[in-house]
């Protein structure tokens, strides 16, 4: 059976507030657990108003403090936005208090517009720099080298698992380059995933920390008892996406009344850009889950999925989750 795995981005609901959805959030890890999902990832987004996650490596301290058994870690960190010796520190710090759980996963684009990404890091040159920027940030994992004038305390021979994250060619060469495992974003940008795998595969050059390539893809799976009821609250999602592109990110919406309304909601351009950028998509029910999982996996060969459900509901998303992993276990 596949493994999968959980991305989360802390939403925050109408309704709702940050503290409601870290609350959310660790009960959906426990769960996740419970259930045989692998790792449990936060996306570092900034200056977004649903969005929670913008202190990722302190919500995987408390995720992993939470937990006991499950792979916590970034989905990523936006290195653009970091000095890497900070990461090694914090990642060098989890993983020492969490020894053999921390996953470190490192993306190049800012997580943000353009102003708040001024304010993260306002001397950063670009991200042309992001490989240099990983080789620094790895190197702090090594062992100390006589004469090393920085070190990462913690960080030096601590055991972090990197991961380059992607959702271009970009990506796949420099995690194949550098012998990483390697996961695409096809939950909102499927159009390169193909070629991006082939090309990863293609030119993967064993390291000391990965002998053969593992690339993992990102999916959206909403389940439910029925395919109508996950239609309807795939809605919340689909609206989500359409305001982000109209320039007003805002608050998790709840659902619209049926999964037809969404064609009320968008226009039909909005629509077709929707649908091509949320292209990875299981709605349904476990049945039909388990269908689309099947020849999914079937097509591309990922080694792992990793599975997003913006579902407003707390209660309702944590059923999706469920749901899925019975519809997986379903597929063998």
């Amino acid at each position: 059976m596949i493994p999968l795995s959980v991305l989360d981005l802390a939403p925050i609901g109408e309704g709702s507030n940050a503290g409601r959805a870290f609350a959310n959030m660790r009960e959906l890890a426990q769960h996740a657990e419970r259930l045989g999902y692998r790792r449990y990832w936060l996306a570092e987004h900034h200056n977004m108003p649903g969005i929670a996650s913008a202190a990722t490596s302190v919500l995987i301290g408390h995720v992993a403090g939470a937990t006991s058994t499950i792979r916590v870690g970034a989905g990523g960190v936006m290195l653009p936005n970091h000095a890497p010796l900070q990461v090694a520190e914090q990642f060098g710090t989890l993983g020492t208090l969490y020894p053999n759980r921390i996953d470190l996963g490192l993306g190049r684009a800012p997580g943000t517009d353009a102003p708040a990404a001024r304010a993260l890091r306002r001397y950063y040159a670009g991200a042309e720099e992001f490989p240099a920027d990983v080789v620094e940030l790895l190197g702090y994992f090594e062992p100390v080298r006589p004469g090393q004038l920085v070190q990462a305390v913690p960080g030096a021979g601590v055991e972090v698992e990197p991961w380059i994250l992607g959702s271009s060619l970009f990506g796949a060469q420099l995690a194949a380059k550098l012998g990483l495992r390697y996961a695409f974003a096809s939950h909102f940008a499927p159009a390169a995933m193909e070629e991006a795998l082939a090309v990863y595969r293609a030119r993967f050059e064993p390291s000391a920390r990965l002998a053969a390539p593992y690339a993992m893809l990102a999916v959206n799976i909403v389940c439910a008892d029925t395919d109508a009821e996950a239609r309807r609250l795939f809605t919340t999602q689909q609206q989500a996406f359409a305001n982000l592109r109209r320039g007003r990110p805002g608050l998790v919406p709840p659902p619209l009344e049926s999964g037809d309304a969404i064609d009320r909601y968008c226009t039909p351009v909005e629509k077709a850009g929707i649908d091509q950028a949320l292209a990875c998509a299981a709605i349904g029910s476990p049945a039909t889950v388990a269908a689309w999982i099947s020849d999914f996996v079937a097509r591309h060969r990922p080694d792992e999925l990793i599975v997003t459900a913006n579902v407003h509901d707390p209660a309702a998303r944590l059923r999706s989750y469920e749901l899925a992993m019975h519809a997986l276990s379903a597929v063998g």
